[in-house]
């Protein structure tokens, strides 16, 4: 009889548990729903609460924590430094991270802390956390193009600095003429000026009309060119530059034709 009576308030305990989780679960959906519908209205400090709310309700809410994570990046402008905006960027890093902890390849969260960095400038994390992004899905044409991007920008920076400590205007044609500062960058920025080369033809084979990667696509040719030792290399890649420029805006138009052929087609 003792046993039987131990049975059934053990039981009782355990649909009790299961009852409040229950009821906490849908608490924890009720406050995600109204912060979702307070993040589509701009109203994000309000949304974050909810989202916060959420969270203590069902710590094992991955999306509640996804869209709190969100919600503070939204709010982060690239470039101020007021701590405000710093401390945006801080909260949604450690928050994607959170993600993360629970879902490992969660792509969302894999991706906005790659783009944090990278509007943060701070291009080596940003360019491991894209690597990161590809190994999750090796078919994201954004993180191929991005890693491009930040080949071309780092390049950029010491290449503009030689020519302006050589006394070369932007528009002077290259090589750079100081042999010793070729050589310089050429052993710093030769192989990652390549490799991001080969990241931008990845995106390309992904998506052939890939404009803006064919853009950059000039632009490292153009970088590449600037460390050549002969001006006959040098007018190999400045003319594959240019013939990059005429595809970007070939693809632009074909693409802008199209885009206006189904408008017009829309209103028959």
């Amino acid at each position: 009889m003792r046993t039987r009576k131990r049975l059934i308030l053990v039981a009782c305990a355990v649909a009790a548990a299961l009852l409040s989780s229950g009821c906490q679960k849908l608490r924890a959906r009720d406050h995600l729903n109204k912060g979702v519908q307070a993040y589509k209205n701009a109203r994000y400090p309000e949304a974050i609460e909810h989202f916060k709310q959420a969270i203590e309700l069902d710590p094992s809410f991955p999306t509640a924590r996804l869209y709190l994570a969100t919600a503070y990046m939204v709010q982060y402008i690239p470039g101020a430094e007021s701590p405000e905006n710093l401390q945006f960027a801080e909260n949604a890093h450690r928050e994607f991270l959170k993600v993360l902890e629970q879902d490992p390849k969660n792509e969302v969260a894999i991706a906005s802390i790659a783009s944090l960095y990278f509007n943060q400038k701070k291009f080596d994390q940003a360019a491991e956390w894209y690597k990161k992004l590809i190994e999750v899905n090796p078919k994201n044409k954004e993180a191929y193009y991005t890693l491009g991007v930040i080949a071309w920008t780092k390049a950029f920076q010491d290449n503009a600095e030689a020519r302006a400590k050589l006394g070369m205007r932007p528009e002077d044609p290259g090589p750079l003429k100081d042999k010793k500062v070729r050589d310089q960058l050429r052993q710093k920025n030769l192989a990652m000026i390549e490799e991001g080369m080969k990241y931008l033809e990845k995106a390309l084979e992904l998506d052939p009309q890939y404009d803006d990667a064919m853009a950059y696509m000039n632009l490292l040719y153009r970088q590449r060119a600037d460390l050549q030792e002969t001006q006959e290399a040098y007018k190999r890649d400045w003319d594959t530059a240019d013939s990059w420029v005429q595809k970007t805006l070939e693809t632009k138009k074909m693409k802008t034709g199209g885009a206006a052929a189904a408008a017009g087609g829309g209103t028959q």
